[in-house]
């Protein structure tokens, strides 16, 4: 196990330096830094002389991500275009953020694994058919439709929620994490139910049974836990997209999380905010990764990690 964890951990280096390259490159190279800086009108000489400076703006790009990358070894995820340090704005930001994804991931596991189970063990009824529908009109919808509509309903006209979760509160982010997680609800619902379908056509699911073994052994013990290996990739890695994806909720509920941060960022044009923010984001996703490819073992013994 641990000649795994030290490959996988190994093979995410070039992925993380890649993937940071590309967004240095799309913030930074494609683009002009300075423009918009000074409202509508041109910035001083001065004050482009020493912007240019601070950020090494007067580096080739390749330079400049290296100076970046030797900053990011340290810690330092750099200082925006106000003075404030890009970790500490973060930090302050993250536990909203954090508590938003988690109750979104328990809206995901809780109702996305029930409705799918009882799809599945009740193919081509009434339950399943309702699963199917009622899955497929939310992904149809986009968040922000579900979002304004949560804000109508629960918190304009039955007032059970806040319509904005400005402080970020447990209380006000149950309803913004439940329309954060309603997407993934209907994908791991989808998922468990395909898999369940399968997995009970299968050899050892007769054997069980002409064993002698009751459906609740054979379905909760055996079946289901091989069903939930397709379940636990797609819960790890939307994590990580969980947390970018945040981006427009926290713009509904007006949340001052991550997702709120990378939207202001990008609108004042603040490059080193908008990679700073990413690169937590896409090292979470990678660490998300590499936890789910550890889990593959626990619910599969046969699968192994030599």
């Amino acid at each position: 196990m641990a000649t795994f964890i030290v490959r996988r951990v190994l093979q995410m280096i070039p992925v993380f330096l890649g993937t940071i390259f590309v967004l240095y490159l799309a913030v930074f190279g494609l683009g002009d830094p300075i423009a918009g800086r000074c409202g509508e009108r041109p910035c001083q000489p001065g004050y482009v002389a020493k912007f240019t400076e601070e950020y090494n703006l007067d580096q080739p790009l390749l330079v400049q991500y290296v100076l970046y990358i030797g900053k990011l070894l340290q810690g330092d995820l750099g200082t925006n275009f106000y003075g404030n340090e890009v970790a500490h704005e973060l930090a302050i930001r993250y536990p909203t953020t954090i508590t938003l994804t988690v109750i979104a991931i328990s809206c995901e596991v809780l109702i996305g694994i029930t409705a799918g189970v009882l799809a599945g063990i009740r193919k081509g009824r009434f339950l399943d058919n309702l699963v199917l529908v009622s899955t497929l009109c939310v992904i149809a919808v986009p968040v922000f439709v579900i979002g304004t509509l949560a804000q109508l309903v629960f918190g304009v006209r039955l007032g059970i929620f806040p319509v904005t979760s400005t402080q970020g509160t447990l209380y006000q982010l149950l309803l913004p994490g439940f329309v954060l997680g309603t997407l993934s609800v209907a994908f791991v619902s989808r998922l468990t139910r395909a898999s369940l379908v399968e997995n009970l056509r299968s050899d050892y699911v007769r054997t069980g049974k002409a064993k002698g073994l009751t459906n609740r052994r054979v379905i909760g013990v055996h079946t289901l836990r091989n069903s939930l290996i397709p379940v636990v990739t797609f819960v790890g890695t939307d994590i990580g997209t969980l947390m970018g994806g945040a981006v427009v909720t926290e713009r509904i509920f007006n949340i001052n999380g991550i997702g709120g941060f990378i939207f202001r960022s990008v609108n004042q044009k603040d490059g080193v905010s908008v990679v700073g923010a990413v690169v937590v984001l896409v090292l979470v996703y990678l660490l998300m990764n590499l936890i789910v490819d550890i889990l593959y073992g626990v619910l599969d013994p046969r699968i192994g990690h030599g």
